[in-house]
């Protein structure tokens, strides 16, 4: 039996209660089944599953802290699941190299307390810090809240080890700065598709404790835009995040918070400035730049916390009102208002939820309640756009019928062609990406 096999080598999962939490995803629309579970704890045994399941012809689904939205860490039909949590250790801090070693199950908010410790950070940042792991934010190519000044997750990878579908290692975590000896293998947003990430050589950024943090109330998405022109001019701007009335009444509602500004606005910008000295000066410099009808500056760190909460206590309150259709899309700039001003007609009898990340124009539409799926009409629209139908959370099971919307067919085939070069039966997460 195939889990006497891999009994010998990891530990193994069959029990039906303790495999489900395994078995569906963080929004709950996605749910499968299983094989069994396995839980390695180095890439050694990640290597053994891998050759017991490739000679098996057995597929596997990578999965990592199983905080996606898309379904792409979920079995669907009797695969066995690979769950990396085991893999959470953190070498060192070099603080000369600024960089870091980190297994693929370690949670960010470990991996954030670790640098810190050192007066160093890791320069992405997720709401979901506390469960979200190192190998399923690579392999998403996770963004978060401070993509504007650090960029995205593979901005912060110096180098992976993973395991092919062979059960081969590859391993670049000798965290080399420059090193141009063929292909560069980041694994970024493969979803699992390509091998197994098991650790990471990460890039650091100095730790900022130094924070001015404000709230902007405005009249319109343009109004939005203009003001962030002329705080992209503040040197020590961090985040840009937005939200709109319907998502803030629903934070309201579900975390007991007053109202974050006397006037409701049409739309809201969270911004944040971080530096080794006191930004409030050149913030609010800029503040008295931009037309706001009202904005709301924190005065102390408690202040801070509540003004960041009205942002990211989205996805838990609208996940308390049900099980939401959820689209992470992204535009190009110019675009936004016009996106979100058609996104009501496009939902039908859904009720729209919308916030997201200003600066990359990316919206998390949530969708609640409805008779039909507008995803497909909202996502033509996104591609109409020149936008990307998967800003952050990546294609998953969710989106792999819409790729051919946003990548064309010569972009599609060669990453086909790479998919069929690293795992030539197609054991690595079936129908992940492509249909």
């Amino acid at each position: 039996m195939l889990a006497d096999l891999l009994s010998k080598v990891t530990q193994v999962v069959v029990d039906p209660s303790v495999m489900a939490g395994y078995e569906t995803d963080f929004t709950g629309r996605w749910r499968g089944r299983a094989r069994l579970v396995v839980r390695p704890g180095s890439a050694a045994e990640v290597a053994e599953v891998l050759r017991i399941c490739a000679a098996e012809g057995v597929p596997v689904v990578p999965q990592g802290g199983n905080t996606g939205l898309v379904g792409g860490g979920v079995p669907m039909d009797g695969e066995v699941v690979v769950s990396l949590r085991r893999l959470s250790a953190l070498g060192p801090v070099d603080k000369a190299a600024r960089q870091v070693t980190a297994g693929a199950g370690t949670v960010l908010s470990d991996l954030q307390r670790h640098a810190r410790a050192a007066g160093l950070d890791f320069g992405v940042d997720l709401t979901p810090r506390d469960s979200a792991t190192i190998g399923g934010m690579i392999a998403t190519n996770a963004g978060g809240e401070r993509v504007l000044r650090h960029g995205t997750t593979k901005a912060n990878v110096v180098g992976v080890e993973a395991v092919l579908a062979d059960g081969s290692v590859i391993s670049r975590l000798d965290g080399l700065p420059k090193d141009n000896t063929g292909f560069d293998l980041p694994f970024a947003a493969s979803e699992g598709t390509l091998g197994i990430i098991t650790a990471a050589r990460l890039r650091l950024v100095p730790y900022l404790t130094r924070r001015a943090t404000a709230l902007l109330g405005l009249p319109s998405p343009e109004a939005a835009l203009a003001a962030l022109e002329r705080l992209r001019a503040v040197g020590s701007l961090e985040s840009a995040e937005f939200f709109l009335p319907e998502g803030l009444a629903l934070v309201r509602r579900h975390t007991g918070l007053p109202a974050p500004t006397r006037q409701e606005h049409a739309f809201y910008v969270l911004v944040e400035c971080a530096a080794a000295e006191d930004p409030s000066e050149e913030l609010h410099e800029a503040l008295a730049d931009v037309d706001a009808p009202e904005t709301v500056v924190a005065a102390d760190p408690s202040d801070r916390h509540r003004l960041w909460t009205y942002r990211e206590a989205h996805a838990e309150a609208i996940r308390a009102e049900g099980a939401a259709r959820k689209l992470d899309v992204g535009v190009p700039l110019p675009a936004l208002p016009a996106f979100l001003a058609d996104v009501p007609r496009l939902a039908g009898d859904a009720v729209p939820v919308l916030f997201g990340h200003l600066a990359e124009a990316n919206v998390h539409v949530n969708l609640l309640g409805g008779t039909t799926d507008p995803s497909t009409a909202i996502l033509a629209r996104v591609a109409g756009l020149g936008g990307t139908i998967s800003a952050e959370h990546g294609v998953g099971r969710a989106k792999a019928a819409y790729l051919t919307l946003t990548r064309s067919t010569a972009e599609i085939a060669a990453l086909r062609a790479v998919k069929a070069a690293l795992d030539p039966a197609g054991l690595l997460n079936p129908g992940v990406i492509f249909p």
